[in-house]
């Protein structure tokens, strides 16, 4: 376990020292003046020039400003936005969490309704049923959540008008954004109507979360249906029912947890596709997560905001998917010695 743990932190330390260099060589790759596209500022002079460069240390070879630019990064400083002149650490700190919250409650519904969905449809393999449900999760796989977001809204929020636009909450409310996620901060607001509040932050909630969490939904049904299929075909699925079990011992015995086991890695994959889904969707609902807020460095040309931004969820993604798979082995430990078998 010991071994586990460390090949995975050098795995981990080594893909977010390349997604570092990645991030600090941006700063290079973008059109312009490099100064300018880090401080935001044109010097006036030459003396202002000089004094702009040695801050940022663009008077050094590459290798001391990397350094420095780990530095900052290790400290907190990481530099402020040119739009709104306030720290891009406190602003991420705001928009991330938006982010998770709405790609925690799109996860969770894609594992209420799709790994349920999906072991039915296994059992019934090749029956109405399951070609009904196996029809409706590769259409709405197929669907661009981009598209499908704005069909959400033309019909719940233009013609039905029963779901908001955008946002997280009203204004109406005033909510402090202490953690980050709206439904623990109304929790923790004081002097309002807490009830009232949930209600709004649900509603503004659903679409966004539908619109992603379908997606994920269907994705998860393919996954559990196949894999179903597959141990149904088993030798040990013969022997139990050659001893005469019932179906409903098979199942809760040996289809569960066998049929689960193998697409425990192949989630791990869906995290990428799952926060891609949601940035696209936050910029269609206006929710203020980091999606939308990259989409508004970019409008405006916010270069330290993009570079660390990207790093940010750069970093996100590849943690997610690290713990998820650590979590696999931790679960499944023979995972190891098969795939040491293959190599």
């Amino acid at each position: 376990m010991i071994r586990i743990l460390a090949r995975y932190s050098i795995l981990f330390i080594l893909t977010l020292l390349v997604l570092t260099i990645l991030s600090f060589a941006l700063a290079y790759l973008f059109p312009g003046d490099v100064l300018e596209n880090l401080t935001g500022i044109t010097p006036q002079n030459d003396m202002q020039r000089e004094a702009l460069m040695r801050q940022y240390r663009l008077d050094q070879n590459v290798v001391v400003q990397f350094v420095h630019y780990l530095g900052d990064l290790a400290s907190g400083d990481w530099g402020y936005s040119f739009s709104s002149g306030l720290s891009l650490r406190e602003e991420i700190g705001i928009a991330m969490p938006a982010t998770i919250e709405l790609s925690f409650y799109a996860i969770l519904m894609a594992l209420l309704i799709g790994i349920p969905l999906g072991y039915y449809a296994g059992i019934r393999s090749y029956s109405v049923s399951d070609k009904s449900i196996n029809a409706l999760s590769v259409t709405t796989y197929s669907i661009p959540v981009y598209w499908f977001a704005l069909i959400l809204i033309l019909i719940f929020s233009l013609n039905l008008d029963i779901a908001p636009i955008s946002g997280r909450i009203s204004l109406l409310f005033d909510i402090p954004p202490v953690s980050g996620f709206i439904l623990i901060d109304i929790m923790m607001t004081e002097n309002i109507d807490k009830g009232l509040a949930m209600r709004d932050a649900f509603s503004h909630l659903a679409l966004p979360t539908f619109a992603v969490g379908a997606i994920t939904t269907a994705s998860v049904v393919r996954l559990i249906r196949r894999s179903v299929i597959d141990v149904k075909n088993r030798p040990y699925i013969t022997a139990a029912r050659s001893r005469g079990l019932s179906g409903w011992r098979i199942f809760s015995q040996h289809v569960i947890r066998n049929a689960l086991l193998p697409i425990l890695p192949l989630m791990a994959i869906q995290i990428t596709t799952l926060i891609t889904n949601a940035m696209i969707v936050e910029t269609l609902f206006s929710w203020p997560g980091i999606g939308n807020w990259l989409i508004q460095a970019i409008y405006q040309r916010d270069y330290p905001a993009l570079r660390v931004g990207m790093l940010a969820v750069s970093t996100l993604v590849i943690s997610l998917t690290i713990l998820i798979d650590l979590f696999n082995r931790i679960i499944d430990p023979s995972r190891e010695k098969y795939e040491r078998a293959t190599v």
